[in-house]
């Protein structure tokens, strides 16, 4: 499975991509927004593993694809997009990157060929997403894409002693097909 954007390339993963998803995993910059305090390579090979097995399942319902620059091959995050049942109209999608490169559109870039995606060759009817509150970055993200703020959910996620609000967008087929024209 590929997905190809003006800068980049979103591919399946395969076995050896741990080791790139490792580096990024352990800058405490992108664990300031998971439950996680570290990571370990046995954690991160099942991590990658788990998508792995995804690309075997039939029906596929699940696409997390390797976010990769295409002149280097580097691998620089991972976006996906998650049909919630078989035959279902409805999806969610999510993207994390190597804080190196966060700044600089990749993140709002991989997002939307997954959400053209998942309109275009899916055929969903809606597609949603969630990111805590205070990750400002991802909410422009989803903004960006036309997403529309359905709700904050105080205090709905807990970890690192404290409590986080989540917000949740989502963006429906006319809607996508109306801002793309």
């Amino acid at each position: 499975m590929f997905l190809s954007t003006d800068r980049l390339l979103l591919r399946d993963f395969v076995e050896d991509d741990w080791r790139a998803v490792l580096a990024y995993q352990s800058d405490p910059r992108y664990l300031r927004y998971y439950a996680w305090t570290k990571r370990t390579p046995e954690e991160v090979q099942a991590f990658v593993g788990r998508f792995i097995a995804q690309q075997e399942r039939q029906p596929r319902l699940k696409f997390q694809l390797a976010i990769t620059l295409p002149a280097t091959g580097q691998l620089i995050g991972n976006a996906g997009i998650r049909i919630k049942t078989a035959g279902g109209h409805e999806a969610d999608i999510g993207y994390e990157l190597d804080p190196q490169y966060w700044g600089c559109g990749y993140a709002s870039e991989a997002a939307r060929a997954l959400v053209q995606f998942g309109f275009e060759r899916l055929h969903l009817h809606r597609i949603s997403a969630q990111c805590l509150a205070e990750n400002v970055a991802s909410a422009r993200v989803l903004e960006k894409l036309g997403m529309r703020l359905e709700g904050r959910l105080r205090d709905s996620e807990r970890f690192k002693g404290r409590y986080w609000d989540t917000l949740h967008y989502a963006i429906l087929d006319p809607e996508w097909r109306k801002a793309s024209s």
